[in-house]
């Protein structure tokens, strides 16, 4: 089986191997994914903006014909040079045509698929896991170590130093998408041109929430029994690469903060006080939301539901490839749930 891990794949990435041109990038990370096919294709061709060397292909149109993807792998440039092709994967299989490029591998044509998230039976991954032509990379969300490594790279670039408390909050508001996360770095080296150091205020100046890609309309939603709104905003979530374990991270953070604020009121505080208390910094977007919630659910089901996210969360890590179905379950019990109070 021929799935990369760890330090193989930075191996590789460095020097992709001739002998198995075939690649298939896969995962929740939308961004480090289109980064790592930048990366291969340009690698792999001498100019990716030429339409000779560097062909683009839908996957789902593929599925139609994938003969197609192998006629376009042997075919041999007019002028010489190398090839490359880019395929979008989409819902539809195409995989027979990755498996009769096992038996004939193409020489100077690099594939590169890019993929969302695949469990170990989707025939693409299995195609690509199988052949001794392919590997098949996943692409998931950067570590604290992956996300320190980052900022280190681009600001060696600029020349630049950060505090280590700037770099501690720095790591919190990045990850779930690579891209992201760069373009924020280099926002906020930018911002800091001319200084030494980067410090806390200037994160705070100019970082965004890197990984907050729409969570608040999730959580938000969820706990305020909005079914459908919540289903839409996850579902958005989750196209635009965002990892199932933030949303549910987020969800129990969340919850926590509604348990504080109940036990608030419980103690004889205003429903205003206990607001402040469990939310001290809610956007005036968000009160509505988070208001209904703290009417429709008392301590106990807020108890119960922290015990919830914290089995799915526990479920997730058992089985990542059903992550994003069991997170999309446990919101849903939530919002269901919320609809009433009590």
């Amino acid at each position: 089986m021929t799935a990369l891990r760890g330090k193989e794949i930075d191996s590789f990435l460095a020097k992709p191997d001739p002998a198995r041109p075939v690649i298939l990038l896969y995962g929740p990370d939308a961004g480090l994914i289109r980064e790592r096919a930048d990366t291969l294709l340009a690698s792999a061709v001498d100019d990716p903006n030429d339409p000779f060397s560097m062909v683009r292909m839908d996957g789902d149109e593929l599925a139609a014909d994938p003969s197609r993807l192998v006629d376009e792998a042997m075919t041999v440039p007019l002028f010489g040079g190398r090839r490359a092709i880019r395929i979008r994967a989409g819902s539809r299989n195409f995989s027979s045509g990755i498996d009769t490029l096992a038996d004939i591998p193409p020489k100077d044509c690099r594939i590169v698929i890019e993929a969302g998230e695949l469990r170990p039976d989707a025939p693409l991954r299995k195609a690509c896991e199988r052949s001794k032509s392919a590997v098949a990379i996943a692409c998931y969300a950067d570590t604290e170590r992956d996300l320190s490594r980052l900022i280190d790279d681009e600001l060696r670039a600029s020349g630049t130093r950060i505090a280590s408390d700037a770099r501690a909050t720095l790591v919190a508001l990045l990850g779930g998408d690579r891209q992201a996360s760069r373009n924020e770095i280099r926002k906020l080296a930018l911002y800091a041109h001319g200084s030494q150091e980067i410090t806390l205020e200037d994160v705070a100046a100019i970082v965004t929430d890197a990984s907050g890609l729409a969570l608040d309309a999730i959580i938000d939603n969820a706990f305020a029994g909005k079914v459908v709104q919540m289903e839409a905003a996850y579902g958005k979530a989750i196209a635009a690469g965002t990892y199932p374990g933030q949303i549910i991270a987020s969800a129990q953070r969340h919850a926590a903060q509604l348990h504080k604020a109940r036990l608030a009121i419980a103690d004889g505080k205003s429903e205003f006080d206990a607001m402040e208390s469990g939310f001290p910094r809610l956007h005036f977007s968000r009160k509505g939301l988070v208001e209904t919630a703290l009417k429709n659910l008392a301590t106990e089901r807020l108890a119960k539901i922290i015990g919830a996210l914290a089995e799915a969360a526990l479920d997730m890590r058992k089985q990542s490839d059903l992550a994003a179905t069991i997170a999309q379950r446990a919101l849903m019990a939530i919002a269901v749930n919320s609809r009433q109070r009590g």
